[in-house]
């Protein structure tokens, strides 16, 4: 059985009382506190040093833990992809109050992971396709050849998703995005996480 790993969150508004309050919750349904990371920022701020961490430690088979929600996820779009990427990792998820409390070591906590899921996957496909249809109309209106374009947010994440599945052919995948193969490794590594490069590229562009 692997460990239980916590994670909260605070903004300015909420105090410390409130990241007392997750703590004392966390620690109270089973997790050690020197397994609990914080970040004190508003949720809408890209730069979690907390949640990185907290990400890095989990192994699989481990929970991650949470008070709320809407602790973990900056938005919508983030929340759906940090639970997408849990999933794929084999690491449980547990939400201990709010209007969604959640346990993925249940049917219905099972079921919320294949939401996610779904939803990440709708979103790399919209992507995708937004990402082609911009290639297309750049062709028809003749840009075409010269200095390969860079590496779009879209460019990046269409590149994540698609890097380290198999029967991903690197050399078709940057022919579609207009890109060298060493742009391609500058921004995402073979295995289809973000390299230094991929990451300012997504925070200068939110």
């Amino acid at each position: 059985m692997g460990e239980l790993i916590g994670y909260c969150r605070v903004s300015k508004s909420d105090g410390s009382q409130v990241l007392d309050l997750q703590k004392d919750a966390l620690i109270q349904a089973g997790v050690n506190e020197r397994h609990i990371y914080a970040d004190h920022a508003s949720g809408k701020k890209d730069d979690r040093p907390g949640l990185e961490a907290c990400v890095k430690a989990l192994r699989e088979g481990d929970t991650l833990v949470v008070w709320k929600l809407d602790r973990l996820g900056r938005n919508l779009r983030h929340l759906v992809s940090t639970v997408d990427d849990l999933s794929k990792r084999n690491v449980r998820f547990k939400v201990l109050s709010g209007d969604t409390p959640v346990d993925t070591g249940s049917p219905q906590g099972k079921l919320l992971f294949g939401i996610f899921a779904t939803l990440a996957e709708f979103e790399r496909d919209l992507i995708r396709e937004r990402t082609i249809a911009g290639l297309q109309s750049a062709r028809a209106r003749g840009r075409i050849g010269g200095r390969k374009a860079t590496m779009t947010p879209a460019k990046i994440r269409l590149a994540e998703s698609a890097m380290g599945k198999a029967g991903t052919v690197v050399a078709d995948l940057c022919r579609e995005l207009g890109i060298s193969r060493q742009t391609l490794y500058r921004h995402v590594s073979p295995s289809g996480e973000l390299r230094d490069d991929g990451k300012r590229a997504l925070k200068i562009s939110r």
